[in-house]
């Protein structure tokens, strides 16, 4: 076993080995999906939930301040800490407020200079920042910079004898502790993703491979199929898609035997067929053989015979040649506009004569003009050998009814005889190859077996059907309906 431009290849034999694309197979595409199933959803959780706990940590961390801010901001405006009145606890505790949430603080007067300043680096300074602005005008800010890692806090100091605003306090507190708790969180996230993220790949396989199994299971039928039919049809039922394909392959494998059955028939009745005028021409020529001098008029008469074998025999192959004509140029039909009315009478006048030579009335019945679209050369010979039917499987003195009618849609031919009719466990059997009703006489009436065979594979060629009614003693009637247009 080896990999190969990714390619699993398993070597079954020295020349016979199987080729699986693994990166395109069914368990591959499964384990994946479950993957992604299992791994997706806890990345967006992770981002979710790490997002949520930075932004709730900064709110209350920022209200928490502002709370602190306006309990100072209110002391600084009793003691009147603006007006240059110190106090050593207000000085204590900014500083303790300032220390406590690791920042800075300063105080701002309305003439936006810098009072005081926990860092003491711009105590004196003036300082014109859009908070401290916005402050001056009654709103309170707090601000968060995830990227300096700061969060920068307004609260107003107001006069404690009236409502207006005598300065503004500007905390900026350092936001570390919160970054910190923010990885410890991240990495434990992390960790957990890949535990599952390692579990979910191992249970993906394993479910991959149970999942495909019954496919497996369908394969390896398939395969022992190939060698031949076997008795054993599918009956893999594990998921709904497995019993339909199983129940497809069933039927397509029904079908398959039948048409095994069909061709090992045909080949049969073939070989059958073509061996009976070899066997009789065998016997006449050995008798000839066998006799030294033998008469002129035995001469004859067994010639006469090897003629009409040969006769027989050729007729057989004729036929079996039109035969595969027609299954090969299916598609390749001669589509003409004809007159149906004269294309029947012409073929009753070339069949009078032998209908003639036994005392066979030929009778034709149109009910109106009819012009089809259709193949006159191949529906002739589907007609004719309707015709010749019913005249070779007629009684003496009969009688042989052609008609022709048509609808808005179709045109309907026919064929009525007064023969001897067809039994009724034989009539859905007739239009196979070489069956024969009565195989007694198919020698002395001289057909092959194939006439219904080619006239009914012609009729569908058209999109038509043939049906047959026949009732022993009283005779035969087929009927042919054609569309007048042809549909391709």
């Amino acid at each position: 076993m080896y990999i190969r431009s990714g390619e699993l290849v398993i070597i079954l034999g020295v020349r016979k080995y199987v080729k699986i694309n693994f990166f395109r197979s069914l368990r591959f595409r499964i384990t994946v999906l479950i993957i992604l199933a299992g791994i997706i959803p806890g990345v967006v959780m992770r981002a979710v939930i790490l997002k949520n706990y930075e932004k709730q940590a900064v709110e209350m961390h920022t209200a928490d301040i502002q709370n602190q801010c306006t309990i100072l901001c209110n002391q600084l405006s009793t003691a009147d800490y603006l007006t240059g009145v110190t106090s050593e606890s207000i000085q204590l505790e900014l500083t303790q407020l300032s220390n406590i949430y690791n920042g800075r603080i300063m105080v701002i007067d309305k003439d936006f200079h810098i009072v005081e300043d926990t860092y003491n680096m711009d105590k004196g300074k003036m300082i014109v920042s859009e908070d401290v602005i916005r402050c001056f005008n009654g709103e309170r800010t707090g601000n968060y910079d995830p990227d300096n890692r700061f969060i920068e806090v307004t609260a107003p100091i107001m006069d404690s004898g009236s409502e207006k605003i005598r300065g503004v306090m500007l905390v900026s507190v350092c936001t570390d502790s919160i970054a910190e708790n923010l990885e410890s969180l991240l990495g434990k996230a992390d960790l957990v993703i890949a535990m599952s993220g390692i579990v979910t790949i191992v249970l993906a396989f394993l479910a991959g491979t149970l999942m495909v199994r019954p496919f497996h299971r369908i394969t390896s039928l398939i395969g022992a199929v190939t060698e031949g039919y076997e008795d054993d049809y599918l009956k893999e039922y594990s998921y709904t898609e497995t019993r339909l394909l199983s129940e497809a392959f069933n039927r397509m494998l029904g079908r398959m035997k039948v048409l095994d059955d069909s061709r090992n028939e045909f080949v049969s009745n073939v070989s059958h067929e073509l061996k009976t005028p070899l066997a009789s021409m065998k016997v006449l020529s050995d008798s000839l053989l066998a006799q030294k001098e033998a008469p002129v008029e035995l001469y004859q008469e067994f010639m006469a015979d090897l003629s009409e074998e040969i006769e027989r025999e050729s007729k057989i192959i004729d036929d079996l040649l039109v035969l595969v004509r027609l299954d090969k140029t299916a598609a390749s039909m001669n589509i003409k506009s004809e007159n149906i009315n004269v294309l029947v009478e012409r073929i009753l006048k070339r069949l009078r004569p032998i209908a003639e030579l036994r005392n066979i009335e030929m009778i034709f019945e149109s009910f109106r003009p009819v012009n089809a679209e259709v193949d006159e050369v191949k529906l002739t010979l589907a007609v004719t050998n309707l015709v010749e039917n019913a005249i070779k499987y007629n009684k003496e003195d009969g009688w042989v009814h052609v008609s022709l009618n048509a609808d808005h849609r179709q045109f309907y031919v026919e064929v009525a005889d007064s023969g001897v009719g067809i039994p009724k466990n034989d009539q859905d059997h007739i239009f196979e190859r070489f069956y024969r009703v009565d195989k007694s006489h198919s020698r002395e009436i001289g057909g092959t077996g194939l006439g219904l065979s080619i006239a009914r594979n012609i009729v569908v060629m058209h999109r038509g059907s043939v049906r047959v009614f026949s009732q022993i003693g009283e005779g035969t009637t087929f009927t042919i309906r054609i569309p007048l247009k042809y549909v391709v």
